[in-house]
């Protein structure tokens, strides 16, 4: 492939993917910043085995360095170290339009804190089960795990998430 044409393809695959994987970054981490940060990386190492991953699946070994750079980054800082003020940046659904933009803040809110309370490991299991749409097979090779491993941290994240007061009211509309 000519050297033009493989910057065109890249090009093209940032313009239509990037935002998507910053997206997943921001739930992954909780800070924009961050999460720009960890898909510019994965996106420069990516460009750099270009020519051997875009015939596979870019978007999966896109996703998958991303989700390394996260757990790279969580093992290098100090344990007591805590994202703030991305709060309100984060985003449920990027692609879909808001109709209460009051109601769509406290849902921001409330499902930032709820993921703050749990540990780095559930709250990746819970981001690429639930806003990646990954198996219990493919999260578990995504983070280098067992599946047991996945399961149990699953189940924890879930019981915590349950405990969180009005979170399911702010997904389902009615008073909790």
């Amino acid at each position: 492939m000519r050297s033009a044409e493989r910057d065109e393809d890249f090009t093209a695959f940032v313009v239509a993917r990037s935002g998507r994987l910053v997206h997943l970054a921001r739930m992954l981490c909780g800070d924009a910043a961050l999460a720009e940060d960890l898909v510019q990386t994965a996106l420069e190492k990516a460009y750099l085995r270009w020519d051997r991953i875009e015939m596979g699946d870019p978007f999966g070994y896109v996703r998958q360095a991303v989700v390394n750079q996260h757990l790279s980054w969580l093992r290098r800082r100090p344990w007591r170290e805590r994202p703030s003020g991305g709060a309100t940046e984060l985003e449920l659904d990027f692609e879909r339009s808001v109709a209460d933009p009051a109601h769509e803040v406290e849902r921001r809110l409330v499902l930032s804190a709820a993921l703050d309370a749990l540990t780095a490991r559930e709250r990746a299991v819970v981001v690429l089960r639930y806003a990646e749409d990954l198996t219990e097979a493919q999260t578990a090779a995504t983070l280098g795990v067992a599946v047991g491993t996945i399961k149990s941290a699953h189940a924890r994240a879930l019981q915590k998430l349950r405990a969180v007061p009005g979170l399911s009211a702010c997904f389902t509309g009615g008073n909790a």
